[in-house]
């Protein structure tokens, strides 16, 4: 447990504390354990230091009522901040999936000192919309699902929790990279590790946008930034990840044949891993 933000937040490191930092920030509503330990492995075996944690609301870290976030989007942020300045001496590699590359770009923006290098995974674009490139929609079947919710569990029996996060991961996943037998076995790892399940699925949508009254601009990152996306990815197609990578000067983007709004499965890890030792190279 580590005290950033004024609150406590669990982590997990791999590697020695000597070698480039790396952060990896994950979406809403995920724990730690969706970074698998093997992918933290291989990239604490090429040299870094892999720093995972658990949001607000998420595994060990510090949690709240279902429904009722003591938090927002700018708290979340600042967590990351801490944590850089805890555990990375004040300015880490960031490694940003969903919402976790929402809070990469802010960091890139608002605090360049503390950004040495960003990676965005399966993520979108945050400031203002361009009219007249609007990115395209979500796929229809999420758009469905979107629409008319599965509907919740019984938040005290086990079983029908775990199959309620593993289908939440399959309407999301690419078509050929879904494994469930290795999500299921996730499922269970995290669901044993949350104080509050109910607050870990709800309270990240609930909590107010991250939002300081000042517009923030990606034409404004200057650290290198590599956009890693899956081609499949039905929250948010392709072409979010071309606006990102034409947004941002000097990006690099690594398309994944296949893959959908996930983690990098291991089926990727061989081209993935490489592409961000290489990227966050000193």
């Amino acid at each position: 447990m580590v005290r950033a933000n004024g609150v406590q937040l669990c982590v997990e490191t791999f590697g020695g504390p000597d070698a480039p930092a790396v952060l990896l920030i994950s979406g809403a509503g995920a724990s730690m354990d969706w970074w698998e330990v093997e992918f933290c492995q291989r990239l604490a075996s090429g040299g870094r230091f892999v720093i995972r944690y658990d949001h607000r609301d998420t595994g060990r870290s510090v949690s709240y009522p279902p429904g009722k976030p003591g938090y927002t989007g700018l708290d979340l942020i600042a967590d990351a901040v801490g944590l850089i300045d805890a555990l990375a001496g004040g300015r880490a590699h960031l490694v940003g999936l969903s919402m976790g590359g929402g809070i990469a770009q802010y960091l890139a923006i608002r605090h360049p000192d503390r950004v040495a290098t960003l990676t965005l995974v399966a993520t979108s674009p945050i400031g203002p919309r361009d009219p007249d490139n609007e990115l395209p929609p979500m796929a229809p079947h999420l758009a469905a699902l979107f629409a008319n919710p599965a509907p919740e569990p019984d938040w005290t029996d086990r079983a029908a929790v775990i199959d309620y996060l593993v289908e939440d991961q399959r309407a999301y996943a690419g078509p050929d990279c879904f494994d469930e037998h290795s999500v299921r076995a996730l499922a269970r790892q995290v669901l044993d590790r949350t104080i509050n399940p109910e607050s870990s699925a709800k309270n990240h949508w609930l909590s107010d946008d991250a939002d300081d009254g000042i517009q923030p601009h990606l034409r404004n990152v200057t650290a290198p930034t590599l956009v890693i996306h899956g081609t499949e990815d039905p929250l948010f197609p392709p072409g979010h990840a071309a606006a990102l990578a034409s947004q941002i000067t000097g990006a690099e983007l690594l398309l994944l044949d296949g893959v959908g709004h996930q983690t990098p499965p291991p089926s990727t890890w061989d081209l993935v891993v490489p592409a961000i030792l290489r990227h966050t190279t000193p």
